[in-house]
């Protein structure tokens, strides 16, 4: 995951989970139907799973949802950014059926990230 994150977004270290958007760049019109991929790091999941009481069903979910959220076009940049970001999060997994995991805990990884493509 650090190697990925070095190399599509220029941050040394490992992440948590990557956003690869399809509708963007040069090939961003061939296929106007896909969001994009989200790529997790199970490892970070299973970590982060150990230390929350979710479990960790509910950190992939929570990965997962953000990733997707990113796709869509949602950003935690600012304070107002992020708030949006894990309300909009929180409200996905409870219609799921899925206690977010504690979203203020420290983290020991960079935080998640959009890919661009030029």
């Amino acid at each position: 995951m650090a190697a990925l994150n070095r190399a599509f977004r220029g941050v040394a270290g490992p992440t948590d989970v990557l956003a690869f958007p399809m509708t963007e760049g040069r090939f961003g019109a061939t296929w106007p139907d896909l969001l994009g991929d989200v790529v997790i790091s199970a490892e970070t999941a299973r970590r982060r799973a150990r230390s929350a009481s979710g479990g960790l069903r509910a950190e992939l979910a929570l990965l997962l949802v953000h990733g997707i959220l990113h796709l869509v076009g949602y950003d935690h940049g600012t304070p107002g950014e992020r708030r949006r970001m894990w309300q909009k999060q929180g409200a996905i997994l409870a219609t799921c059926g899925i206690r977010a995991p504690a979203m203020g805990r420290p983290r020991r990884t960079a935080h998640t990230g959009m890919v661009r493509k030029d």
